[in-house]
């Protein structure tokens, strides 16, 4: 125990703590120090991915094998002699799986999506040369969704795997906004996983790639776009860190290109003011300090109809339920009114998340009597006893 919690940097109290269910795990960068210092992945701490046995998650859950076989199965230098559909046909499905990824609907999103990659990859190595560019460019999408659905339901292998595709491609087509894009993708999958290193060592290297090519005010914003994630992401890893600074410095860095981009949304990304507010939160909660940014935002009229998808307003309502946990009882009706929302709204997103359990967990703990939100929330996740530690 004491070994543990020293790698973990936390003391050996605490981790026991954490161990009976007296604490909870609402900071990601907490879960990834404890598997780190127990030498497992966060996955095997969590469980997951989760069978919950409801429709949705089941389809969910059912498209990852299939992705998974398609990318092993075929490569940008390996494809089979096969018909496939026209580009643009393939290029609008990537688009619209893209759509169903951003706001959460992660069946739809998957649905033979395997077939898709492998066409994709086809007319990306058969194809004349413009339709190689355009099937390069609608297989970057496709893989964004394949990480972004594997990532969300649990599966971190596959998501890296199918945003290092998505680099792969990326590079080939030599787009700077585009690769940095893709370069975020790896980043948040590297991230999930708890390979915080390596997810910094890629932000790093693709704000520097990209920094000579970001023009605010250009007609194609991508770039600035691209970079603002990289910056929201290296704020949140370097908050996981303790480094206060530099999650300033990065949030300062990201909120200057928002400032003059405005809303934007290049391939579903949200980024702008509305996002770096609500990224903002997510870094306050990782630094042990997100009560009163969660005070502040919620007390701005309308503070989350800047995010225009359903997994960022979801996300912003599950930071604002971390942020309240950290009051120590006594904003929990307000954890609990925000996490109950999140559910609401992406409920595949907030179900599948093993942040989700601990937050029910530390409320029926705390709980000073029953109350029918709770169980609702419990029935939803499967959790209809407590959990066990």
């Amino acid at each position: 125990m004491e070994a543990a919690a020293g790698l973990a940097g936390i003391s050996k109290a605490y981790l026991s703590m954490l161990e009976n269910g007296h604490r909870a795990f609402e900071r990601r960068g907490l879960l990834e120090d404890v598997a780190r210092a127990l030498g497992c992945s966060v996955t095997d701490l969590t469980g997951q991915p989760y069978a919950l046995g409801d429709r949705d998650s089941a389809e969910a859950l059912a498209t990852l094998s299939p992705i998974s076989i398609a990318l092993y199965d075929v490569s940008l230098d390996d494809v089979p002699d096969m018909p496939t559909r026209p580009v643009d046909r393939l290029a609008q499905w990537a688009a619209q799986a893209n759509e169903h990824t951003a706001n959460s609907r992660y069946g739809a999103a998957g649905r033979d999506l395997g077939v898709l990659l492998t066409e994709l990859h086809v007319q990306a190595v058969m194809g004349d040369s413009d339709a190689q560019r355009a099937a390069l460019a609608a297989l970057v999408e496709a893989c964004f969704v394949a990480s972004g659905v594997a990532r969300a339901l649990g599966n971190p292998d596959l998501a890296i795997m199918a945003a290092g595709r998505a680099e792969d491609a990326a590079g080939r087509l030599g787009e700077p906004g585009l690769a940095a894009f893709a370069a975020m993708t790896s980043t948040s999958a590297f991230s999930r996983l708890g390979s915080r290193r390596r997810a910094k060592k890629v932000a790093s290297s693709a704000l520097t790639a990209v920094d000579s090519v970001i023009d605010p005010t250009a007609e194609d914003t991508s770039a600035a776009q691209a970079a603002g994630m990289l910056h929201l992401a290296s704020a949140q890893m370097a908050a996981k860190d303790n480094r206060a600074d530099d999650t300033a410095a990065h949030l300062a860095a990201a909120l200057e290109l928002a400032e003059r981009t405005g809303e934007q949304n290049r391939l579903w990304f949200s980024f702008g003011p509305a996002n770096v507010r609500a990224w903002s939160l997510s870094t306050a909660v990782e630094l042990g300090d997100g009560v009163a940014l969660a005070e502040q935002i919620e007390r701005t009229p309308g503070y989350d109809e800047g995010l225009i998808t359903d997994d960022r307003r979801a996300a912003l309502h599950f930071d604002l339920a971390r942020a309240y946990l950290q009051a120590d009882g006594a904003r929990d009706a307000a954890a609990l009114r925000h996490l109950d929302e999140a559910d609401q709204i992406a409920p595949l997103r907030i179900r599948h998340d093993p942040v989700t359990r601990e937050i029910v967990h530390k409320l029926e703990l705390r709980a000073q009597q029953r109350a029918w939100q709770l169980d609702s929330l419990k029935n939803r996740l499967g959790m209809s006893r407590s959990v066990a530690r």
